[in-house]
């Protein structure tokens, strides 16, 4: 933590008070859910520090009950305890966005590094701390003691307690933060693994139907053609025995190209799982993974078919995006998705965009969208409901398709932490994406 005289001095506090630590074992060791815990946390904050407002963000999950919380966009549910008669509040005000909220980047990068960081007079803050002392002024808070839940690499959220008057907090008070800061953290560290044990085994149950469901599905599909191979290939054998050339020829001219469209079915089929069997078993580790590369190789692969069809293709995605995952993968979903998109349009052509945007996914973890747009004729809402099952085609039967792109599509994306997802207006084009996890500085993984 930095050295400046308006921070307190937190690393020789001494032992915490026996309540403190009683409220530390309740929630590590009791029933009371995660909601719960937090409030008693700051229940207890509230007094033992004479804040005149205690404040909670979760940034990782939603609080299992969310009474009390408001939403932050997509970044952050937040809440605070407030002393009776206080007006210090940090919740933005009513009808304001996320955006109005407080951020206080000098004093969350303290308190990220350190756990805990103690302002003993927000006038002091140095001029690198220039915005978090206009955010301070502005809702009247003189000191502030800030802390953050961080275990593993990973952000949780906060917890901060603020006063209207500046000065030095009691040293108890402080070690009570830091024993119920740890405690906390531990007990989210906790709740997580829960999730994530309980989405696991979920997972699993609903991969064991899918595969069951798919290979029912690949059994179908190759039986339908093969079908048709062997009923149409048994009456020209017949004619061939017990009719004539001329009839011979005939009905060969008549069931030939049956025949091939039967077994250019099975290729496309076969095809696509040895593709998708080759893109999921790579060996390779996931990597960073320039998205302006991998966009750039794939509309290089459809400059042709995409010329024939009269379609212009626009690259819009910015050099510098990047995401982390499987290299192959990501050129695999995204060629499944441009072809389908240079695939269905217009008699007359049409225009594909390609676009890359950033953002954050439902965990607050950094995701990348690869957007790709056509202007094709889109889909309708009861089609949409189907597309991303197997072997399921929309398109006439002279173009081309196995019907498992979309849906292999999104197996490759989820096996990256990721998703594939689309809408489409009918008559109006269709828009699919790619979602990927953002690239670190360092390894997320």
């Amino acid at each position: 933590m930095v050295s400046h005289a308006a921070l307190q001095d937190t690393s020789r506090i001494g032992a915490p008070s026996t309540e403190a630590t009683a409220l530390a074992e309740d929630v590590l060791l009791g029933d009371m859910t995660s909601s719960a815990a937090i409030a008693a946390v700051a229940g207890h904050l509230l007094g033992a520090t004479g804040a005149d407002v205690v404040v909670c963000a979760l940034t990782r999950f939603a609080p299992d009950d969310p009474s009390g919380w408001i939403r932050l966009g997509g970044r952050a549910w937040l809440r605070e305890w407030v002393q009776p008669g206080s007006s210090i509040t940090f919740l933005p005000p009513p009808g304001a966005g996320p955006e109005a909220a407080l951020t206080m980047p000098w004093m969350s990068a303290q308190a990220r590094s350190s756990g805990l960081v103690v302002v003993v007079d927000g006038e002091l803050l140095p001029a690198e701390a220039a915005q978090d002392r206009s955010e301070l002024e502005r809702i009247g808070v003189g000191s502030f003691a800030a802390t953050s839940l961080f275990a593993r690499g990973e952000m949780f959220g906060s917890m901060s307690a603020a006063r209207r008057t500046s000065g030095h907090w009691p040293e108890e008070a402080v070690a009570d933060l830091r024993l119920l800061r740890a405690t906390l953290t531990a007990r989210l560290l906790l709740e997580e693994s829960r999730h994530a044990l309980a989405e696991a085994i979920e997972t699993g149950s609903e991969v064991q139907l899918a595969y069951r469901q798919f290979f029912g599905s690949v059994g179908h599909e190759l039986r339908t053609p093969l079908a048709a191979v062997l009923g149409y290939s048994e009456v020209l054998l017949d004619d061939a025995e017990h009719g004539t050339p001329e009839l011979v020829a005939e009905d060969m001219l008549r069931d030939g190209p049956v025949i091939v469209r039967a077994c250019e079915q099975l290729i496309s089929v076969v095809d696509s799982l040895l593709g998708s069997g080759r893109t999921l078993s790579e060996d390779d580790q996931r990597q960073h993974v320039s998205v302006a590369d991998a966009v750039a190789d794939v509309v290089h692969w459809h400059r042709t078919p995409a010329r024939t069809a009269e379609v212009e293709i626009f690259n819009e995605v910015e050099p510098d995006v990047t995401v982390w995952a499987h290299a192959a993968g990501v050129r695999q979903v995204l060629t499944n998705l441009l072809g389908n998109a240079v695939t269905h349009h217009h008699p007359g052509g049409g225009t594909v965009h390609l676009s890359a945007q950033r953002l954050l996914g439902e965990s607050g973890r950094p995701m990348v969208r690869i957007i790709v747009r056509d202007d094709g004729p889109g889909l309708a809402p009861e089609q949409m409901e189907h597309v991303f099952e197997p072997f399921v085609r929309f398109a006439d039967r002279d173009t081309k398709g196995s019907g498992l792109g979309l849906s292999i599509s999104r197996t490759i994306a989820e096996r990256d932490g990721g998703a594939v997802r689309g809408e489409s207006h009918h008559g109006h084009g269709s828009t699919f994406w790619l979602e990927l996890p953002a690239a670190a500085t360092k390894d997320p993984s």
